[in-house]
């Protein structure tokens, strides 16, 4: 990266031989620190095939601002020789006039097919295909079908992947693997070598989440997208890969309670970020303003018994974190699958002794802290000591147990109104279970410290 830097600052040309023999990872790597009209100016030195790898990589985070800065024969050029789920990328975050200007440069073929991809909704299985897959009639031979292969391999995403496809209704017959087709006699036709079975396929609406499960139950590098038994292209483990990380940021940032960003963090500009964070914070304030609002309704008991309101933050955040817990473990089990909306009941009855055992945990340890103090004069909680260790003890119990039933519950609530579950951010589950943890724990001290304190 010095050396990127260094010679981007004297000698563009110079930079320019290195773009031609380094790594693409490196290359690209170094693009994403320039600034765009600096990197633009670099990438005008480069030669045109070594331009159509850097294009096609999806980590090159600026690609449609670059695109839109070439001339627009030459953008149209490069989008026709790049992979074609990468060039529909770049169109659909390409703004306008620059996108019809560019669509208007491609030839009639090219355009119908990265308009019929950018026609789909963003995260299904169709918009992150490639129509550049290897298929062959069911009459070819092995021999034929390898030498077919030797010929296209440079145009196509991957060759791993042989599909058997009718050439007049292109319905998918059959798919098998290189390695069979390899091992085959290369007089026998290939659907005699082909696996007897009906290829897993997603239809061009399947989330791409569902497409990620099913690579990885039947362990494909690619998946064809069927739609009424006809072809329309593949999905690539590479390409399903880049979604699922896009997919898990944006779950991430979520759960951290913020909307996800749409560029990389040292991308996004002042205002766009607090956009991003001031919404949802000003929700968890808001929402936090009932924690006030308790705390005032149990005004009077808090003037009788200051020592309580020592508490307060550990009751507090012994609820929220349980919760949190939860809520991470159920969210996670949802969206790998392993449960279920109809598993709601289940997970209850798992959290529930779950969060009697966890809250008993800590209760123990809270009366445990207060007995310690109290006998080794590290502070005086007054004559009825017992009874305010007593109280703590059982209010973690109720909050715990609390917040692990909410937590556990919310994503399932989420998920049935059609939200996505991430959206039961780790602070809005902290929030919700402070404030219903306060009520239990001022519930708690009025049934122990009645008569006494109170």
């Amino acid at each position: 990266m010095n050396e990127f830097a260094r010679v981007a600052g004297s000698d563009a040309l110079a930079f320019a031989r290195i773009l031609a023999n380094d790594h693409i990872a490196d290359i690209v790597e170094a693009l994403n620190g320039e600034p765009h009209d600096v990197a633009a100016e670099l990438l005008a030195e480069v030669p045109f095939e070594r331009l159509v790898e850097i294009f096609d990589k999806p980590e090159l985070e600026a690609a449609p601002e670059l695109v839109a800065m070439l001339p627009r024969a030459r953008a149209g050029k490069l989008l026709a020789a790049m992979s074609v789920d990468r060039a529909a990328d770049v169109l659909r975050e390409l703004a306008e006039p620059a996108r019809s200007e560019v669509l208007g440069e491609l030839s009639p073929a090219v355009r119908a097919t990265l308009l019929s991809i950018l026609g789909y909704p963003e995260h299904s299985a169709a918009s992150i295909m490639t129509t550049e897959y290897v298929s062959v009639p069911p009459d070819w031979t092995v021999g034929r079908t390898l030498d077919y292969i030797r010929k296209v391999e440079r145009t196509r995403e991957t060759i791993y992947a042989i599909y058997i496809v009718d050439p007049r209704t292109q319905e998918l017959l059959r798919a098998l693997s290189l390695r069979r087709l390899i091992t085959g006699n290369s007089d026998y036709r290939i659907l005699d070598v082909a696996p007897d079975r009906t290829p897993v396929s997603a239809t061009p609406l399947t989330d791409r989440e569902d497409v990620a499960r099913q690579m990885s139950k039947y362990d494909l590098l690619a998946l064809p997208v069927v739609e009424n038994g006809r072809m329309l292209g593949i999905v690539t483990v590479d390409d399903i890969m880049d979604a699922m990380i896009e997919e898990t940021t944006e779950d991430v940032h979520r759960f951290g309670g913020m909307e996800a960003l749409d560029e990389p963090y040292m991308k996004m500009g002042f205002l766009p970020m607090i956009g991003k964070r001031g919404g949802w914070l000003c929700a968890l304030f808001l929402s936090e303003m009932l924690t006030a609002s308790v705390m005032q309704h149990y005004e009077v008991e808090l003037e009788k018994a200051i020592v309580l309101t020592l508490f307060i933050p550990l009751i507090m955040s012994s609820g929220g974190n349980s919760g949190s817990q939860a809520t991470s473990l159920v969210i996670r089990a949802l969206a790998l699958r392993e449960i279920s909306l109809a598993d709601w009941w289940r997970v209850a009855l798992r959290e529930l002794p779950s969060g009697l055992m966890l809250g008993t945990m800590l209760g123990l340890v809270g009366v445990a802290r207060i007995t310690l103090w109290q006998h080794l004069d590290l502070y005086d909680y007054g004559p009825h000591w017992h009874l305010i260790a007593a109280t703590i003890g059982v209010a973690l119990i109720g909050i715990v147990t609390f917040g692990s039933l909410t937590g556990s519950m919310l994503p399932f609530a989420l998920k049935r109104l059609g939200f996505d579950p991430a959206s039961a951010s780790a602070p809005f589950v902290a929030t919700l279970v402070d404030v219903t943890g306060l009520a239990i724990y001022f519930s708690v001290a009025l049934v122990i410290l009645r008569g006494t304190l109170l």
